[in-house]
């Protein structure tokens, strides 16, 4: 449990920096006094977190396979896993960027955006989007820190990054007078910022990559693959879900689409700790179970568990108490100002089966069943959000939408907490009739020590 609390509240302070500055570009956009400029970074952030959302999965097959390789005492296949992963990020991030861009209107049309706020997201996302590349090795760097047990310095690259969004935020914002447009330029030299401070340190400290070879990327290919596209595929569901509801809130106005918006940064500001979970107990799974130590696989699972739901009730009470100057902060009013509320109350709780979720699709990503989180996610974000999100609609409008969101949930967290006791079960009976179980723990202790 203390291993778990500090690799997570480590992760969570740089999260935090990042999630704190989208959070105060929402007010400082906000101050700009239109709803059109607020529904718009709306649905640029929906389409930008499909983007992100490739680059975190691969960034979690570059976790896992480090940290597997670490535990098993490989060191130098590790670092070969690291270099082979980086090189299919840029190349995805290259690809995917020239095809969302060309199809750009298109997409946030699809998602409900229209006339003034069409266009204001088209440029807000094509300032931003060609960076992907960017992104994706730097998110790749920071899990393989974290695949060391490095979480100070992974966490340090995304507290420059956020230092420097921070800084320059108003300064192009307001001072040189590019509103929106300078909103979009800070972000993009931020994403800079951080992947020098996270390639750096995972160079020059843990000589954490390899020298990149076309051959070994090809050799390399099967086993970074069958983490990747499941993990991607399952962190692709998350922005599709979002886009879901995005879709059916839109039915209410641009002033609900406002709400949607303000949510969508107070939420990872407030629940930093439960995102950063699932990528700090990654590594603690995938290093015990590559040592074979199934015992310490569940206690792992357990503490994510347990930290889960401390943390959210802590945070719910404080939202709870915070909701009338929260809203206040945003100057909402109407439609915008009752969703604040929403969050602030009920779905701040229902936070916690988002958590038991995470911390399940890491055990899955690590414990060899990255397809599980894949069905969960997709599960998730589909049959457990469109058909109670327009349910919810039905019957309470837009507030119905985010708790029918909230039911799905519930749900599925349930159905991945079973799975992952099924799997780690199994692991345990096979090893329990393994007769060679002692003496592969004993090379997997030697082989970490180079003996």
């Amino acid at each position: 449990m203390r291993h778990v609390t500090r690799m997570s509240l480590t992760t969570s302070i740089g999260l935090m920096a990042i999630f704190a500055v989208d959070f105060v570009d929402m007010i400082f956009i906000s101050m700009l006094g239109s709803d059109a400029l607020a529904a718009a970074v709306g649905y640029a952030g929906t389409l930008l977190f499909f983007t992100n959302a490739i680059n975190i999965g691969l960034s979690i097959s570059a976790g896992a396979l480090v940290a597997r390789a670490l535990g098993a005492g490989r060191p130098e296949q590790a670092r070969h896993y690291a270099s082979s992963v980086a090189v299919l990020g840029l190349t995805v991030g290259l690809v995917t960027s020239v095809l969302v861009l060309l199809n750009l209107s298109f997409l946030l049309s699809l998602l409900g955006a229209e006339g003034e706020v069409l266009r204001l997201a088209t440029r807000y996302v094509s300032i931003i989007l060609p960076t992907m590349c960017v992104m994706s090795i730097a998110l790749v760097a920071m899990a393989v820190l974290r695949a060391y047990g490095d979480a100070r310095r992974s966490m340090m690259a995304t507290i420059y990054g956020g230092v420097v969004n921070a800084v320059l935020d108003p300064i192009l914002i307001f001072a040189v007078g590019l509103g929106l447009d300078g909103a979009a330029i800070a972000s993009v030299l931020a994403r800079l910022c951080m992947l020098a401070a996270a390639l750096w340190p995972a160079l020059r400290m843990h000589r954490g990559f390899a020298r990149p070879s076309l051959k070994q990327v090809a050799l390399d290919l099967g086993p970074v693959r069958a983490i990747a596209v499941p993990a991607v595929l399952t962190n692709v569901a998350t922005p599709i879900g979002n886009a879901i509801v995005v879709r059916e809130i839109a039915e209410y106005g641009t002033d609900a689409v406002a709400g949607m918006a303000v949510i969508g940064r107070l939420l990872p500001v407030a629940f930093s700790v439960i995102f950063a979970l699932s990528g700090a107990i990654g590594p603690i799974i995938g290093q015990n179970f590559g040592a074979e130590r199934f015992d310490r696989v569940r206690e792992a699972f357990l503490a994510g568990i347990k930290f889960t739901a401390i943390y959210v009730l802590g945070m719910a009470a404080i939202l709870f108490l915070l909701r009338g100057s929260i809203a206040d902060l945003f100057v909402a009013q109407g439609e915008t100002r009752v969703l604040i509320y929403l969050f602030c109350g009920p779905l701040a709780l229902a936070a916690f089966f988002n958590g038991v979720i995470f911390v399940s699709n890491a055990s899955f990503n690590n414990l060899g069943h990255p397809v599980y989180s894949t069905w969960i996610n997709w599960g998730r974000h589909t049959i457990g959000t469109w058909v109670f999100a327009s349910v919810g609609s039905t019957l309470a409008g837009a507030s119905g939408v985010l708790l029918g969101q909230a039911f799905g949930g519930i749900i599925f967290a349930a159905i991945s907490w079973v799975l992952v006791a099924r799997v780690v079960s199994r692991l345990e009976r096979a090893q329990a009739i393994d007769p060679f179980a002692e003496q592969n723990r004993l090379q997997s202790l030697f082989g970490r020590r180079g003996w």
